[in-house]
């Protein structure tokens, strides 16, 4: 018998479910799942996170999109990692990047660089060509190159609501039933689980499994399953975000392929670079900022261009439900759970829900063992994400401020990481210390935090076990050439968004962008 599966609400999350589980489990074909999405036209999508992370290519690559539209109709650019700005000692600047680090015939250069063998300069240039790339405003491929692969790891910036539409276009031709109504009743049955749910034009709607994308508002698995919210707010205090869209003072101007993030006060402030515009916002913790005064950072953070701006106002707090996959219903997205947009985590974390729904789903039997399977598994994960956030404000040098002084507080870190910080005082994060079933970040993404944030590792204990120096100095100079040579042959952000907007349209359509 086909199971069949009803996602309540649409958004990126929605859609990036809708189409992993119907290319997965074969919606279009017979004997695969039976898959609708019922999606409410007078709900709007928040559209706040712009950024993704690199797992994004594997997940649209699998959906069979086409990448071109994300920058024709979603006006995407490239996004090859982080400029973190001010955040170690508040006049300071590191990067996390996406591309893996230069490891020739397997020789790790970090202990090397940690010993001062390899210069005084940033990890980050030692372990990649691409700072160089990034510091250039340059792309991470070539135009030619094909959908999803290029020269460098990376990911996208583009407009959220315009890309849930690209992809709810594409995935209603994979066999996924769109109904654009309103959910306005959920029906238990006598055994707590969702009977049915009833909607103001199609009337009552019934599945074997009811996914929740109904964002914050979480309809299904909050208000009526009432799943309770865990707050994680002692750890992460932001709670409360002012955006703004700015336009570009000429629209050639260029675009940086990385997220600018800067520490302020109270939070810090995103910078993101559209085809047409910057989407920028202030995330603040209310408890260490008014709203006025968050309003006020952010406008003299953009300067005179937005004197008369009003920025949106967005409220949240770090958590998730202490059940992610209830009976007959699974959260995914933002009415799973939420932080804060730093490493923008939010439509990563809801891939890796499809993933594993798509891995655990019981196509015959009960629910439930796959219910525990999944929440251990999301649970695991949203713990590690959430230390993974902290690290980035609990070893900061700053005292400026009491909420960078909060965040130093041992109360406020989790067991598991000051174990883990403890550990790496005295050797580097490595594979050893990565639960890879269950972590979105790996040894290279702590690593590169670690040392932006100035953390120090004391390896003078072993540093006669080690006999590579030559070969790490040798290296070091190969990345600096590679790091050259790359920054002259890639193209400019800007030129290699235009030639992606281009691709496959008619020669006599097409500019003089190459």
């Amino acid at each position: 018998m086909t199971r069949k599966i009803t996602i309540v609400g649409g958004g990126a999350s929605g859609w990036i479910t809708a189409g992993y589980l119907a290319r997965m489990m074969s919606a279009d074909r017979p004997g695969g799942i039976d898959l609708t999405v019922i999606e409410s036209p007078d709900i709007g999508t928040i559209g706040v996170g712009e950024g993704t992370f690199p797992s994004i290519l594997k997940t649209l690559s699998r959906i069979g999109l086409d990448e071109t539209l994300l920058f024709k109709e979603a006006g995407a650019t490239f996004k090859q990692g982080i400029r973190f700005v001010d955040w170690a000692r508040g006049n300071d600047t590191y990067y996390h990047l996406f591309h893996p680090a230069f490891m020739p015939e397997g020789l790790d250069l970090m202990p090397y660089w940690i010993m001062g063998e390899l210069g005084q300069v940033p990890w980050s240039s030692v372990a990649s060509v691409q700072s160089r790339v990034v510091d250039g405003m340059r792309g991470p491929k070539l135009a030619r190159q094909g959908d999803y692969s290029g020269n460098l790891a990376y990911a996208y910036h583009f407009d959220a609501v315009a890309f849930a539409g690209v992809l709810a276009r594409h995935v209603t031709g994979m066999g996924v039933k769109h109904l654009a109504d309103k959910v306005t009743a959920v029906h238990l049955d006598e055994s707590g689980a969702i009977d049915r749910l009833t909607t103001e034009r199609h009337g009552d709607q019934r599945a074997d499994l009811y996914i929740d994308c109904t964002g914050f508002r979480a309809q299904l698995i909050g208000e009526a399953l009432r799943i309770p919210f865990v707050s994680r707010r002692k750890a992460l205090f932001a709670d409360r975000a002012v955006a703004l869209q700015q336009p570009y003072e000429n629209q050639d101007a260029p675009i940086p392929s990385c997220t600018i993030a800067t520490a302020e006060k109270a939070g810090w402030i995103w910078d993101i670079g559209l085809r047409h515009r910057r989407g920028i916002g202030y995330v603040y913790s209310s408890d260490h900022c008014s709203d006025e005064a968050a309003v006020d950072t952010l406008k003299a953070h953009i300067g005179i261009a937005a004197r008369n701006a009003e920025p949106r106002q967005l409220r949240f707090e770090a958590g998730c439900r202490r059940l992610q996959w209830y009976k007959n219903c699974v959260a995914i997205g933002l009415s799973a759970g939420f932080v804060e947009p730093l490493e923008a985590t939010g439509i990563g974390y809801a891939e890796s829900a499809s993933v594993l729904l798509a891995a655990v789903f019981p196509w015959s039997g009960p629910l439930d063992g796959a219910a525990r399977q999944f929440n251990e598994k999301m649970s695991r994960r949203f713990d590690n994400l959430i230390d993974f956030i902290k690290v980035h404000y609990c070893i900061t040098h700053r005292r400026d401020s009491d909420f960078w002084i909060d965040n130093c507080r041992p109360e406020t870190i989790s067991d598991a990481l000051r174990e883990r910080l403890e550990r790496w005082r005295y050797r580097m994060p490595d594979f050893v210390d990565i639960d890879y079933g269950n972590d979105t970040f790996i040894e290279s993404n702590w690593r590169q935090v670690l040392y932006g944030m100035a953390f120090k590792t004391d390896l003078s204990a072993r540093r006669g076990a080690y006999r590579h120096f030559d070969a790490a100095r040798s290296a070091c100079r190969e990345v600096e050439r590679q790091a050259s040579r790359a920054a002259q042959l890639l193209p400019t952000h800007r030129d290699l968004v235009e030639a992606m907007c281009q691709r496959g349209m008619a020669p006599g359509l097409q500019t003089s962008v190459s």
